[in-house]
């Protein structure tokens, strides 16, 4: 027939036949198309798949790349955070110190802390008390005049050792030999360099702050000029044994806007006993004196911290 097609298989055994019909012949089209549809879409699975594949394996190599590089950062950072922890510890411990030796400090200038103020403010209230005190034992009488000397005659009415005759003493004697080095006793000017051989004799004042003065009578010879500015621990003279002198010494006088006041009180005045001259020595406006210093102290510390913070940022 005309649609039939023949299809022989030979083999050892024989030949074998198969007839097929137009409509065995359109099924078998179709199904090797559908082969060949599957087939092909087979091989574009795999090759997606081997794509996805490759994709996927970059991808976990660069996500492996990413994690070891995450892991170095973690164990810098870990350094780090050590490190930090340690300086932190090391800052606290500096920071207890601190403030155990501000306390200490604070004990020993007398500063009366109240609430719980900051530690800025305890540093503030301790520099502007040191500074106050530094500038009071600067400006004005304190220590000795001569070194290593014997007061041989103090403050007060005695009996003249020429004269015989009771007098107001409105000094100290120190017992000293001619030639004895003296020294200021706080910064100041030279106001009086009187030489003379009668009376005080060869006679020194200086004129130091708020209208305190101290004087140096008996001298062998000067060692400055009136209107010479003095810093306390200069030279300014030698003793002797001039003027109305039963022997040589130095007589040592401070005086208040011209009233002698006990030079005892300021010779033993020093920064362990600040207070003892104000409760041992009256008539002055101590309470006063030491807030205008206080005032000043702490315009000046406040401009030089205002310095300080300007310097870096320029």
């Amino acid at each position: 027939m005309k649609n039939l097609v023949t299809v022989s298989f030979s083999t050892i055994n024989g030949s074998r036949h198969f007839r097929l019909d137009k409509r065995s012949q359109i099924g078998i089209r179709w199904a090797f198309l559908c082969f060949i549809f599957v087939s092909i879409f087979i091989l574009m699975s795999l090759v997606y798949l081997s794509e996805t594949a490759i994709d996927a394996k970059t991808k976990q190599a660069s996500l492996q790349i990413q994690s070891l590089e995450l892991s170095e950062d973690l164990d810098v950072l870990m350094k780090l955070k050590g490190q930090l922890k340690q300086e932190l510890t090391m800052r606290e411990s500096h920071l207890l110190q601190v403030s155990n030796r501000l306390g200490d400090l604070e004990q020993m200038l007398g500063v009366t802390i109240k609430d719980e103020p900051g530690l800025q403010s305890r540093l503030d209230t301790a520099a502007i008390t040191s500074a106050v005190r530094i500038t009071l034992l600067q400006e004005l009488p304190n220590g000795t005049p001569v070194k290593n000397a014997r007061i041989s005659s103090n403050f007060g009415t005695r009996t003249h050792p020429i004269t015989g005759k009771k007098r107001s003493h409105n000094g100290i004697d120190y017992a000293v030999n001619i030639g004895t080095p003296v020294y200021a006793t706080a910064d100041g000017v030279v106001e009086v360099v009187r030489p003379s051989n009668t009376g005080s004799g060869n006679f020194l004042r200086l004129q130091h702050s708020f209208g305190i003065s101290s004087s140096y009578s008996h001298l062998q010879k000067f060692n400055v000029a009136a209107g010479a500015f003095i810093k306390k621990g200069d030279l300014i003279a030698y003793s002797g044994n001039t003027g109305m002198s039963s022997g040589p010494h130095l007589h040592y006088e401070v005086r208040f806007v011209g009233r002698p006041k006990n030079p005892r009180n300021f010779v033993e005045w020093d920064l362990e006993n600040f207070d003892s001259l104000f409760e041992k020595q009256k008539g002055i406006r101590w309470d006063y004196l030491v807030k205008t210093v206080e005032q000043r102290v702490s315009s000046q510390l406040q401009l030089s911290s205002q310095k300080v913070a300007i310097l870096p940022a320029s």
